[in-house]
C-alpha cells in the first residue's frame, strides 16, 4: 500500500495522487450513516445553508468511525510514503464531512487552501458517494502548486488561464485523492437531483523544529523527533 516512486514524483510534480488504496464498502456505508446522523441531530459544529446542513466539522472530535478513519492504514500508509513515517493530523483546517446537493454554492471557485508552499499540507479527500462529471467532481489545476506563493488568485488573467487548465477527477465510492494543498481546485456543480459526501482532511509531517505537544495537531503516525540545534542531541 505504499506508493511508488513514480507516483511520489507524479504527485510532486502534478500536485494530486489518487491513492492506490480505497475505504471497502462497508467502511464507506459505516462512515456514511454516522454522518449522516450527526447531520440529522445537528450535531454542532455544523454549518448550513439557508435552512440545511451542509458541512460537519470537528470529525475528529466527534471519536468512533471518524477517528478510525482518520488513522486507517488505507490512508496512512501511502501518505508515509509522502511525508515521512511521523504524520500528525491537522485540526484547524479542514477536518470535516460536506454533503452537497443541487443547491450548495460552497468552493466552487478555483482556490487555494493553503498560501505559501513552507506551510502547505496534505490534503486527502475521500468520497463516500460516487463523485462524476454530473454530480460535481473535484477539479485542480494540474502543477499549479508551482505558482509563485501568494499568487492572487482573484487576479483575472490567473483565474482565465486556471479556469482553461482545470481538469475534473471523478472518484468512486471509497475512494482517496492526494492533494497538495497549493493547487488550485475547487467543486463541481452538483447538476443532479442526489448529493455527494465527501470527507476532507489535513495532516502535516511531524514539525522536527516545534518541541512538545501543539493542540492544534493530533500525532497519528510515528514520533515528534526533536532537531532544533538549541538543545543536545539524544
Amino acid at each position: 500500500m505504499e506508493l511508488t516512486p513514480q507516483e511520489i514524483q507524479l504527485f510532486r510534480h502534478n500536485g494530486f495522487i489518487k491513492f492506490p488504496t480505497q475505504l471497502s464498502k462497508d467502511h464507506v456505508e459505516a462512515l456514511k450513516a454516522a454522518a449522516l446522523k450527526d447531520i440529522e441531530e445537528a450535531v454542532e459544529p455544523v454549518a448550513r445553508q439557508g435552512d440545511r446542513i451542509i458541512r460537519i466539522s470537528a470529525v475528529w472530535q466527534r471519536g468512533g468511525i471518524f477517528q478510525e478513519t482518520i488513522t486507517c492504514d488505507e490512508i496512512l500508509n501511502p501518505l508515509e510514503s509522502l511525508l515521512g513515517p511521523n504524520i500528525e493530523f491537522v485540526l484547524n483546517r479542514h477536518n470535516h464531512i460536506y454533503l452537497r446537493d443541487a443547491g450548495s454554492t460552497h468552493s466552487l471557485e478555483l482556490h487555494r487552501d493553503v498560501r505559501h508552499w513552507s506551510r502547505t499540507i496534505a490534503t486527502v479527500l475521500i468520497y463516500l458517494e460516487e463523485t462524476n462529471f454530473e454530480n460535481g467532481c473535484t477539479r485542480v489545476v494540474p502543477g499549479s502548486h508551482h505558482l509563485p506563493a501568494f499568487a492572487h488568485l482573484e487576479d483575472e488573467t490567473i483565474q482565465q488561464i486556471a479556469a482553461s487548465q482545470a481538469i475534473p477527477l471523478p472518484m468512486p465510492a471509497g475512494g482517496l485523492l492526494a492533494i497538495d494543498s497549493m493547487i488550485i481546485h475547487s467543486a463541481g456543480i452538483n447538476r443532479t437531483d442526489r448529493t455527494r459526501m465527501s470527507m476532507t482532511l489535513g495532516y502535516h509531517s511531524a514539525d522536527e523544529l516545534a518541541s512538545g505537544d501543539n493542540p492544534k495537531k493530533v500525532l497519528v503516525r510515528g514520533t515528534r523527533p526533536y532537531r532544533g540545534n538549541d538543545e543536545p542531541r539524544k
